[in-house]
């Protein structure tokens, strides 16, 4: 009789232990995929209650017992989390003791103005709370990561961050003899040449024409500056208007010699370091020459002509 209530015993532990490694894997009673938020600093007892309260588990005390067990040595993470359909309690301890945090980024293109910036972190439903249009050329153009439920000031703030490193260290390794004098020259200068021109390889030679232009003290005529004050930085959407070109403030360079008071857009790393390291050319005029970028001319003859050129394929193309 003794060895019989030792065997049941036995066997009763074993039919135990088999029942809660199987609840271990066994499928969840999730019915979707379900998002989840773990806070820093959240205990296990806290995600397990969490995890009852959302239905991905049946008890967050059996959880939390299992856990211990087949788990031990985890350390629970912060952040949002996907829980797939049906997971077991095992997959989703692996989950949220991970790396397979859901990944948010917000994407600001070279040559976004801040205004722009503002809208776009605006329209971003995972951020929270109000920010102000941040001053422009503060904001250095990248992918930024952030978190739901982060605050929009807090992803600006890094935005601004990350724009006053890259100017620091690439000014300290700038060319020698530079038009420009100072971090806050060459950020602006950088904002133009970003705004000239769309294509890449052009970079170094636009910021060559305008850094030969501000040593002769010739107006640097550059049209995006004709078009900031109208539109803080946005498309224009038509023909730029005789009055415009002629108006004085403090951004029109076709009525000012030198450079505007303050960027006209947040320049991308490239452009600044075209500024900072520009082509060595004699060229001061440029125009369009059809395919996206520009004819380049050392004198005001050459000039006429390519614009004579540029003149002639837009007929031909019925543009005027």
């Amino acid at each position: 009789m003794i060895r019989r209530g030792v065997l049941a015993a036995v066997l009763a532990a074993v039919l135990l232990l088999g029942w809660f490694a199987a609840g271990w894997f066994m499928a969840g009673p999730l019915s979707k995929d379900t998002p989840l938020i773990v806070a820093d600093g959240s205990s296990l007892s806290a995600v397990a209650r969490q995890l009852e309260s959302k239905g991905a588990i049946a008890s967050a005390a059996s959880f939390k017992a299992r856990a211990r067990i087949f788990g031990a040595g985890r350390t629970i993470k912060a952040g949002e989390f996907l829980l797939p359909k049906a997971a077991s309690p095992s997959r989703i301890l692996a989950i949220v003791t991970g790396d397979e945090v859901i990944r948010r980024f917000v994407t600001i293109p070279e040559g976004m103005p801040s205004i722009m910036v503002y809208e776009r972190l605006l329209a971003q439903p995972n951020l929270t709370g109000a920010i102000k249009v941040p001053a422009e050329g503060s904001v250095l153009p990248d992918t930024y990561e952030f978190e739901r439920g982060e605050s929009r000031q807090a992803v600006l703030d890094r935005m601004q961050a990350a724009m006053v490193r890259t100017l620091d260290a690439l000014w300290k390794k700038h060319a020698p003899q530079i038009a420009v004098s100072s971090p806050r020259e060459a950020l602006i200068l950088a904002s133009i040449v970003e705004k000239e021109t769309g294509k890449p390889s052009e970079r170094q030679m636009v910021a060559g024409l305008y850094s030969n232009r501000l040593r002769q003290g010739i107006m640097l005529q550059a049209d995006p500056t004709i078009i900031y004050p109208i539109t803080k930085g946005k498309p224009l959407g038509r023909r730029i208007r005789q009055s415009e070109i002629q108006a004085v403030n403090d951004y029109n360079t076709y009525a000012m010699i030198g450079l505007p008071k303050a960027p006209i857009t947040n320049p991308g790393r490239s452009a600044i370091e075209a500024v900072l390291h520009p082509a060595n050319t004699g060229a001061l005029y440029m125009v369009a020459d059809g395919t996206g970028g520009h004819a380049f001319a050392a004198t005001l003859a050459e000039h006429n002509a390519n614009v004579q050129k540029w003149f002639a394929l837009r007929r031909a193309r019925g543009e005027i």
